[in-house]
């Protein structure tokens, strides 16, 4: 069995969500573990108190993480809270890191309340600045379909909630964007296998298709 991986999920959804992926990356040997927190309920900073308490529990010298939108702000909040010592590799899957136009739209709704919940304000205090030092590759989505695309017109590549620009994360290790949408991630074989490869080596395979981005520290 490999290294755990902690799977963190997104706004509006809890554990269920990621255990297409958990599977997925289970088959490929790897103790896989969906983080479930109430997306709704709280800011970041006890989100991240709570996922450090889930990594708490587990023996293991080194856990890897993947976060999946908000699920990634989870995890990087955890990584500037809490350190970084037993962290092996990081995935963000649709993660806005530098902003959320979309998420920003929906904050500024009369009925914002209702629909995020203690996460509004989550969305008005983009960018998150903390840049990790440990081995961190991104995944976006290029296909347009999702709850931005309801809302307005995203500019640019995007997922359908979630722009290219808005996942850049600095000090990336390595990003790559592939033809699938915001909630598409989660069922896609083609993205499980692409995570494999960076927990594996710090590096995705590409498979010699679409824009590559690799940055070096």
């Amino acid at each position: 069995m490999r290294e755990p991986v902690i799977l963190a999920h997104g706004l509006w959804t809890g554990g269920w969500a990621m255990q297409g992926l958990r599977l997925l990356l289970s088959r490929r040997g790897y103790a896989a573990y969906a983080f479930d927190y109430r997306s709704m309920a709280h800011g970041l900073d006890e989100h991240a108190r709570q996922l450090a308490a889930r990594i708490a529990r587990l023996r293991d010298p080194a856990v890897h993480l993947l976060g999946y939108s908000l699920g990634g702000l989870v995890v990087l909040r955890y990584l500037r809270n809490y350190g970084e010592q037993r962290v092996g590799r990081v995935v963000l899957l649709g993660t806005p890191v530098r902003a959320c136009v979309a998420g920003l739209r929906v904050a500024n709704l009369a009925a914002a309340e209702q629909l995020l919940g203690a996460s509004r304000d989550i969305w008005r205090r983009l960018p998150e600045d903390y840049r990790p030092q440990c081995e961190l590759g991104v995944i976006a989505g290029s296909r347009p379909w999702g709850l931005g695309r309801l809302l307005m017109r995203l500019p640019g590549t995007n997922d359908g909630v979630v722009r290219l620009e808005e996942t850049e994360v600095a000090g990336m290790r390595d990003r790559i964007v592939l033809p699938v949408s915001h909630g598409g991630m989660l069922a896609s074989a083609r993205v499980a296998r692409e995570i494999a490869a960076f927990l594996e080596r710090g590096a995705f395979d590409h498979e010699g298709r679409g824009p590559r981005e690799h940055e070096s520290r």
